[in-house]
């Protein structure tokens, strides 16, 4: 789908996927999946996938748009089994099409492979030339090729998907949280640094969850056992939970942005509620760059938290101005230009009751491109407010992600081109305040615990080849 055909008023960095694994005897594995989808279907909503395994045969049915519109009732029955993953995605432009869609598929002899994918590899065009594989493909696509011919390299009825793990996953540079299943095990693995979030959970009566955040554990009735950590591979059979570490080094660097943005701000992460991490990002906006304002303004949903923590530290009356449509979704109706010039009213309408004549500080998490900001500014204008200043919960976005976001060309991160200033006076800012690095690691409660902050900081945690190049080949 070409980009002018979607409307939408992220400016935020959009992050591919969300994944979801099952085992057990007692649940029907389809409908715990499913609904575990719907816990994460904020981090990805292009497309949605289910494999499921009766123990001798895979089944798998994935289609484009939301959880809800690929699976019914009969679908679901149709995926039969006691084990099962699943999986949903945000693409980049160029690629939302089925074939990219999850779980990726593999048969090897009698052995049936699926696997989800959350993250992006580095080395794509490294590996793609191992396997002598030509043109656009996916990473994730590269992953299930490799794993399906080390299985195949000893007969696929004698070598165990966890074995064949262990010797192609240190080949795989950059992000990469996964769920896989043969026809008996299911299997949880991050990559050495953890740049994407991956838990277990427990069902009872034997059976387990591995999912990217908590919230889904909540919504399936799983009980939070820990995190997988970073290098970590857990299996999971008839026998229980095994653990393997694949890699030789390992530096945990969960993405920040997890934190500020990504995830849920009911799940945990770290061992710290996103909610309350999120809350104390705005008590320490409003320390370092207080303001002179009647009321206090949170962008929905996301702002919502910091606003909460910037009003209770500086006092200043807390106030909802913007009412997001919940129920929008993507459009993949093409508007007039007029209609894109306006396509944020699809998803957030001023209350003009609460800006008019008021000085409005405008809460957000994160500002990356500028344009839907600089048009959220000239609404809550429109709408009376006579200031507008406004307040980030992170630094300024400067340096691209390679790991998993959809920011890979720095020339489209508004930090990387102008200073502060230069950006209060673009979006039409009577002041513009973001807190900084320390600031936001603080409030995170566990700075210790190993972050990724390249795309604030511009410093890396492994190496990018001069020749990546996050569309050369298509994203997982």
């Amino acid at each position: 789908m070409p980009e002018e055909a979607q409307i939408s008023v992220v400016d935020g960095p959009r992050e591919a996927c969300g994944v979801i694994a099952a085992y057990s005897t007692m649940e029907p594995i389809s409908h715990l999946i499913y609904f575990g989808l719907f816990a994460l279907q904020h981090r990805g909503q292009e497309s949605a996938g289910i494999a499921t395994s009766d123990g001798e045969t895979m089944t798998v049915f994935k289609d484009m748009g939301l959880v809800a519109q690929v699976f019914d009732e009969p679908a679901l029955a149709g995926l039969e089994g006691h084990i099962g993953i699943g999986h949903t995605r945000y693409s980049t432009t160029g690629s939302n099409n089925w074939a990219n869609a999850q779980p990726a598929h593999r048969q090897v002899g009698s052995t049936s492979l699926a696997l989800g994918h959350n993250g992006n590899l580095t080395n794509t065009a490294e590996l793609a030339a191992s396997l002598g594989i030509s043109g656009a493909t996916t990473d994730s696509d590269l992953i299930a090729e490799g794993i399906a011919r080390a299985i195949d390299d000893e007969r696929s009825d004698s070598r165990g998907l966890e074995v064949a793990l262990m010797e192609v996953a240190p080949t795989w540079k950059g992000a990469f949280s996964l769920v896989l299943m043969d026809q008996g095990r299911i299997v949880g693995l991050r990559d050495p640094h953890g740049f994407r979030p991956l838990c277990l959970g427990s069902l009872g009566e034997g059976g387990w969850v591995l999912a990217s955040e908590t919230a889904a554990l909540d919504l399936v009735g799983a009980k939070f056992v820990r995190e997988v950590a970073a290098g970590e591979m857990v299996v999971i059979d008839a026998n229980g939970v095994n653990s393997y570490h694949p890699f030789g080094e390992v530096k945990p660097g969960l993405c920040l942005f997890e934190f500020v943005y990504f995830a849920r701000p009911d799940s945990q992460m770290y061992g710290r509620t996103i909610h309350t991490a999120r809350y104390e990002m705005g008590r320490s906006l409003s320390e370092e760059h207080p303001v002179d304002a009647d009321v206090i303004v949170p962008v929905p949903e996301s702002g919502i938290p910091a606003a909460q923590g910037f009003a209770a530290a500086s006092g200043i009356p807390y106030t909802d101005g913007l009412v997001k449509n919940r129920y929008i979704g993507r459009t993949f109706i093409e508007p007039s230009q007029m209609l894109r010039d306006q396509g944020i009213r699809l998803k957030l309408n001023p209350i003009p009751e609460n800006l008019e004549g008021k000085r409005v500080a405008l809460v957000d998490d994160s500002i990356v491109r500028g344009s839907t900001t600089r048009k959220l500014v000239a609404m809550v204008r429109e709408a009376g407010a006579t200031e507008v200043h406004l307040r980030v919960s992170s630094p300024p976005y400067r340096w691209p992600c390679f790991y998993g976001m959809d920011t890979s060309d720095r020339s489209t991160l508004i930090a990387a081109r102008k200073d502060v200033d230069e950006i209060r006076e673009h979006l039409g800012a009577d002041s513009l305040g973001y807190l900084s690095l320390d600031g936001l690691m603080g409030a995170t409660g566990v700075a210790d615990a190993g972050f990724c902050t390249a795309c604030l900081s511009g410093v890396y945690p492994t190496a990018i080849p001069n020749t990546t190049d996050k569309f050369h080949l298509e994203r997982s």
